[in-house]
């Protein structure tokens, strides 16, 4: 295709497909005679050209500093960790005591967080919390003992430096092989990344919620409606989205229209590869560590058994496809059969975008990109309106009735300014809670524009977009701890904590508080709590608690799943048992990196 065609078949294509279209060839080396500069030439597409730099051992030197990329045909500057984005795989060994110097090259204040791994408070990672930061020119010394293994990963928390490209993956080795077998391994790392300035894209959520949402109901969907629903039943869905003030296509803050999708710092046109031979048992460790978006995983033509998740092994589980939210982690082992490629296809929620890589036995052959699903359409369930109460795999308990309450209510006490609500906790350790559900004060009032009055637990739920499309999606409630609950206790007290917000208006908080104006929250040292999080917004919200486990409770108290980072859904509520071991400030919020500024809390054991 010379170059006049090709412009000619842009000016045919829809503003999104076109400029999703020019990103990618921008970035694949296409448009040479427009001057744009590829990230590398085609003959250096070599599987071992792809892979990330890898670090061992217990001693590290990492540097924080900028660094020129061009991901999308445009030279822009990251913030990169020893030259590379994502930074270098840190390959650790449970047992050992490592020591990291980081040296901030930066003009700012900058910081790293060891996401999943349990540590001393001063070694976490968070300014303001943890320490105060490591400023302009100097170097901080982080070191500790390593006492877990798995899939991890490692991030800024500093402002909106993960967004522009200071994180990397962590691997830990086990002091004892693990029990299932694979014969080579690949890290998968999904993030996303924008042109723009993280500020300048977070002003534009602030001024406009939906600013990056090209998928909003056209003439054309109400034409369609009509038809398909009638006039009344139109009409009457119409009318209630409009009186709530709210969009059932409001899936994804920031979308394709900003975000180039990258699959181990490549680009979608691109492509990452993994080589494989045929036969072989083949381990990827997929990590998420993308600022805002959700990725639906699949490799059509290949099972999926599911390893482990959030770095902790569970009974193993086969299937088609799953979601993975901001900040989690799976391991998965695929087989490949045949001599050939393979796609992996990562696409995100609101399928304005995808990653992709290739499993293959040659680096020249390719893989077809499979078509993106349908756009999903939010429902009355994800809005936590569903009043049907069913349940699946979460053990078949109904849905307590909601309540709404000003103050004290069934023995559930709220502090003064709405913090924190809590009460004896009650269902035994595994099964999740059945107090009430209780609105108090503070979620009334022009910060929360939505309070889901019959959340439900929704662990059997793929979620909005995966449900019913003919493939083998992961849930929740498929995951069972390969080993026994290391903590049987049944929780002491219960916290229950509503994920609220105003869209409109781009305003995040907990329990209607944003961070700012909220007490911290207090464990006990050595207790056993359940957090319950119901979730009064129609967005998912991936929530990390910092230093303690979070077991996920779906079900059978015997072989509780142990999770860093838990996704609320939209409508739903989810608990999870804690055992506070871990003495000091830690930091506990949601990790979408635009909403974390407010929905955010201090956490303090004493």
């Amino acid at each position: 295709m010379d170059i006049e065609k090709l412009l000619l078949h842009l000016d045919g294509l829809p503003s999104m497909d076109r400029r999703r279209f020019v990103k990618g060839i921008a970035a694949g080396g296409i448009l040479l005679g427009l001057g744009v500069l590829p990230r590398r030439t085609a003959a250096a597409g070599a599987a071992e050209q792809d892979r990330i730099p890898v670090l061992r051992g217990r001693n590290f030197h990492l540097t924080i500093a900028p660094q020129q990329v061009n991901f999308t045909g445009k030279i822009r500057w990251a913030t990169a960790v020893n030259g590379s984005v994502p930074g270098p795989v840190l390959r650790w060994r449970e047992g050992d005591r490592v020591s990291l110097k980081v040296t901030n090259r930066l003009a700012e204040s900058a910081s790293i967080h060891w996401h999943g791994i349990i540590l001393p408070a001063t070694m976490d990672g968070v300014p303001d919390i943890s320490f105060d930061g490591i400023a302009p020119g100097e170097t901080f010394h982080y070191q500790f003992d390593v006492r877990q293994s798995g899939t991890y990963w490692y991030h800024s928390h500093s402002g909106f430096q993960e967004q522009t490209g200071l994180y990397g993956p962590l691997i830990v080795e086990p002091l004892e092989p693990d029990p299932f077998a694979w014969d080579r391994e690949h890290v998968v790392m999904l993030s996303d990344w924008t042109d723009e300035d993280p500020d300048d894209l977070y002003a534009k959520l602030k001024k406009m919620s939906d600013y990056y949402n090209f998928n909003e109901r056209t003439l054309g969907d109400l034409i369609n409606d009509l038809r398909t629903k009638g006039l009344v039943n139109t009409w009457n869905d119409r009318r209630m989205w409009n009186m709530m003030r709210m969009s059932d296509r409001d899936l994804s803050d920031v979308t394709g229209y900003t975000y180039t999708y990258l699959m181990n710092g490549r680009t979608p046109a691109a492509g990452w590869t993994g080589l494989f031979r045929r036969g072989e048992r083949v381990r990827l460790r997929v990590i998420n560590g993308s600022a805002m978006s959700f990725f639906d995983v699949r490799i059509p033509g290949l099972k999926m058994t599911v390893v482990a998740a959030d770095g902790q092994n569970i009974e193993p589980v086969t299937v088609d496809e799953f979601r993975i939210g901001v900040a989690e982690t799976y391991d998965v082992i695929v087989t490949p059969r045949d001599d050939r490629a393979y796609c992996i296809f990562a696409q995100a929620i609101d399928r304005s975008g995808h990653a992709r890589g290739t499993l293959t036995p040659d680096p020249a052959l390719t893989a077809d990109v499979p078509d993106y699903d349908p756009y999903p359409i939010l429902t009355m369930t994800d809005m936590g309106m569903d009043m049907a109460g069913t349940t699946g795999k979460d053990g078949g308990r109904a849905m307590p009735h909601t309540q709404q309450a000003m103050g004290r209510m069934d023995t559930m006490t709220s502090s003064r300014d709405g913090t924190a609500r809590e009460r004896t906790a009650r269902g035994p350790a595994g099964t999740g809670s059945d107090a009430p559900v209780v609105h108090v004060a503070t979620e009334f009032g022009p910060q929360v524009d939505m309070r889901a009055m019959h959340p439900r637990y929704r662990l059997d739920d793929p979620g909005v977009g995966l449900r019913n499309n003919g493939r083998r999606v992961l849930t929740y409630a498929d995951l069972r701890n390969l080993y026994p609950t290391p903590d049987p206790r049944d929780p002491g007290r219960e916290i229950q904590l509503h994920l609220t917000g105003n869209m409109s208006r781009y305003m995040w908080s907990i329990n209607g508080i944003r961070y700012a104006d909220a007490e911290p929250l207090r464990f006990r040292y050595g207790e056993r709590l359940r957090i319950t999080f119901v979730n009064d917004t129609m967005m998912n919200h991936p929530m990390h608690l910092h230093g303690m486990w979070s077991d996920l409770e779906t079900g059978d108290g015997r072989r509780i799943p142990r999770k860093h980072t838990v996704i609320v859904q939209p409508g739903a509520k989810i608990s999870y048992l804690v055992t506070a071991d871990a003495m000091g400030p830690w930091a506990y919020h949601c990790h979408l990196l635009y909403h974390m500024l407010a929905m955010f809390r201090k956490v303090v054991v004493r």
